[in-house]
């Protein structure tokens, strides 16, 4: 069991990555707050994984929620040794022109406020423990970005930045800080991120672009997430760990 032991908060994890995550971690060991807006998919999760997890409906860009899952945490299982910032959000392909107002602000709240406000909930709980980690969902449109999802491209080049400054600031309190940019997969903003139909024609353009030949899977996610979390992994701090199956070459 490579978490045993271990308490985990996994935001977004009603599904896609997220919920691959969860599991993942409850497999080796560790227990789990299942997090996200969707009351009902975070409960099925949880129900799914068992007595290593509770579900917590949370809006990660509201301060008052993200508080409330990190107590939640502590309340559940004792304390908190591995926070996963997963949940985010996108525009749909389009032209950086006529992204609304309020789509922007939504992304940036979701995709880079929250993990502010989450590392400030949940440092203290991890420093009374010795240390922990922290995960960053980013993305390859961080480090190779396509046209068309021109501001979320730069929320996920924030989400990288962060987790280098964070790791560089966190690391005296025995805090580990990486991300994952995983590449584009089937998860529920596909469509949003092609900014077209999913179709198997469609999908076929976006699979060119990726030397390994298909898109990421929650388990390609979950594992590297898993790895990172692992004690094994101890000195590894400040990395965005790829998992593209070559897109970024």
């Amino acid at each position: 069991m490579r978490l045993e032991g271990k308490i985990a908060v996994v935001t977004g994890a009603a599904s896609g990555f997220g919920r691959g995550i969860a599991e993942a971690f409850a497999r080796e060991g560790a227990r789990v707050v299942v997090a996200d807006l969707d009351t009902t998919g975070a409960a099925a999760v949880a129900s799914a994984i068992g007595k290593a997890a509770v579900p917590f409906t949370c809006d990660v860009s509201r301060k008052g929620d993200v508080d409330a899952m990190v107590v939640a945490a502590v309340k559940a299982f004792g304390g908190l040794d591995i926070l996963v910032n997963n949940a985010g959000v996108t525009h749909k392909n389009q032209s950086l022109m006529t992204v609304t107002e309020a789509e922007f602000d939504r992304i940036y709240a979701v995709n880079v406020k929250a993990i502010y406000l989450a590392t400030l909930a949940a440092v203290p709980e991890m420093e009374k423990r010795g240390g922990g980690v922290i995960i960053n969902t980013a993305s390859t449109a961080g480090v190779r970005p396509r046209p068309g999802l021109t501001w979320y491209n730069g929320s996920k080049g924030a989400v990288i930045t962060l987790t280098k400054s964070m790791a560089a600031e966190l690391a005296a309190k025995k805090i580990r800080v990486n991300a994952i940019n995983p590449v584009i997969g089937a998860t529920g903003m596909l469509a949003d991120f092609m900014g077209m139909p999913d179709t198997a024609e469609n999908r076929a353009k976006f699979l060119a672009s990726i030397p390994l030949g298909r898109m990421s899977t929650p388990a390609d996610i979950a594992n590297a997430a898993l790895f990172l979390a692992d004690p094994a992994s101890e000195f590894i701090t400040g990395v965005a760990l790829e998992v593209d199956g070559g897109r970024c070459i």
